[in-house]
C-alpha cells in the first residue's frame, strides 16, 4: 500500500511538473504540445514492451524518468527540446510506475484507479500554476527519495507472468472503445467552467471517478459498473453540458470506467503489464486529439457522445464475457 501510495503521488507531481513547464517555457505552445503528447503517449506501448522484457529494471527506469522529468523542468532548455524530453520522461514513468502497480494489484483493478487518478489533479495544477514549476520539481525530486526507499514489488515468477492468453480481438476492441470515449469526451465543451476553482472542482470529479471505478469493478464486475455508469454519463455528457452540476456528475461518471477497461486489457494480455498499460495510452492520445480537432454543436454532439458511449460499454460486456470462460 506504502509503495502504490508513493508511486500515486509521484505520478500527481510528474503530470504537475511537466503541465507546468510546457505552459511556462514560451515559443510555440501548440507545437510544444503536439510534440510532447506524440512522445509521451505514443512512445508507450515500446517502451511497455522494455519494461517487459526488463521486468528487474522498472523502479530503476522509474526513478530515472521522476528526476529526468524534474532536471527537464529545472533546466534552461529550448523549448521544443525541453518538451521532448518531457515527454520521454513522462512516457518512462507511466509504463514503469504502471507496469509496477499492475504487478502488485493480486489482479484487482481498485489499485489501477488509485494510481491513474492523481494524474487529473497534477496535469490541472501544472495548467493553472505554471509559475509553481521550480516548486513542483522540487517536490518531484523528494518523492523519487521516497521511492527510492519504498523498494520494490518482487517480479512475478515466469510460471506466473505468463499465464494463457486470449485472442487478440479483444483488447483490439477494448483499444477502439478507449479512442473512441476519448473522442466523445473531448469533443464537447462546457460554457459554464470559466475560473480556476470551477476547472479544479471538476477535475477532483474526474480524480474521484478514476479512484472509485476500480474499487466499483472489484465489487460489482466489470460489465454492471459499466451498466450502471455509462449510459446516465452519456446523457449528463450529451444533454446537459451547459449546466454544472449534471456536467460534473457525468464527468464522475464517465470515469469510473477508465480503470475498468484498463484492467481489461490487462486480464486480456496477462504477464505483460508494460504493455497493456501503454495500449491503453496509446490509444487515448489520437481519440482526444480526434475530439479536439472535431468538436460538435447540437445534435451531433449528441450523438456522437452516446454513440462513442455506449460502443465503450458494449465493448466492456463482451469483453468480461469472454475473459470470464478463460483460465487467467
Amino acid at each position: 500500500m506504502a509503495l502504490l501510495l508513493t508511486n500515486s503521488l509521484a505520478h500527481l507531481l510528474v503530470d504537475a511538473v511537466c503541465a507546468a513547464a510546457l505552459f511556462s517555457c514560451g515559443g510555440d505552445l501548440t507545437a510544444e504540445l503536439l510534440l510532447y503528447n506524440t512522445l509521451a503517449f505514443t512512445l508507450q506501448c515500446p517502451a511497455g514492451l522494455l519494461m517487459d522484457a526488463l521486468p528487474k529494471g522498472v523502479k530503476a527506469v522509474k526513478l530515472a524518468a521522476c528526476i529526468f522529468a524534474a532536471l527537464a523542468c529545472m533546466a534552461p532548455l529550448p523549448a521544443l527540446l525541453k518538451a521532448a524530453a518531457l515527454g520521454l520522461a513522462n512516457c518512462f514513468f507511466h509504463v514503469s510506475a504502471g507496469a509496477e502497480t499492475l504487478n502488485a494489484s493480486g489482479g484487482r483493478a481498485a489499485p489501477l484507479g488509485v494510481f491513474v487518478a492523481p494524474g487529473a489533479i497534477g496535469l490541472a495544477l501544472g495548467t493553472l500554476f505554471p509559475g509553481r514549476r521550480m516548486l513542483f520539481a522540487a517536490a518531484l525530486l523528494m518523492c523519487a527519495v521516497l521511492l527510492f526507499f519504498a523498494g520494490a514489488e518482487p517480479v512475478p515468477a515466469k510460471s506466473e507472468a505468463r499465464p494463457e492468453k486470449v485472442s487478440i480481438w479483444i483488447p483490439a476492441l477494448l483499444l477502439l472503445a478507449v479512442a473512441a470515449r476519448a473522442v466523445g469526451g473531448s469533443a464537447v465543451s462546457f460554457p459554464w467552467r470559466t475560473g480556476n476553482g470551477l476547472i479544479l472542482l471538476t477535475v477532483l470529479c474526474v480524480f474521484a471517478g478514476k479512484t472509485l471505478g476500480g474499487f466499483l469493478c472489484d465489487t460489482l464486475g466489470a460489465s454492471k459498473t459499466a451498466l450502471f455508469t455509462i449510459p446516465l454519463a452519456a446523457a449528463l455528457t450529451a444533454l446537459c453540458q451547459g449546466y454544472m452540476l449534471p456536467s460534473m456528475a457525468g464527468q464522475l461518471l464517465l470515469n469510473l470506467t477508465m480503470p475498468v477497461t484498463l484492467w481489461l486489457i490487462w486480464r486480456a494480455l496477462p504477464g505483460e503489464p508494460g504493455f497493456a498499460f501503454g495500449l491503453a495510452a496509446s490509444a487515448l492520445w489520437p481519440g482526444t486529439l480526434a475530439g479536439g480537432l472535431f468538436r460538435l454543436a447540437g445534435a451531433g454532439a449528441r450523438v456522437g457522445v452516446a454513440v462513442s458511449f455506449v460502443f465503450g460499454l458494449v465493448a466492456i460486456i463482451i469483453s468480461e464475457k469472454y475473459l470470464g470462460r478463460k483460465k487467467l
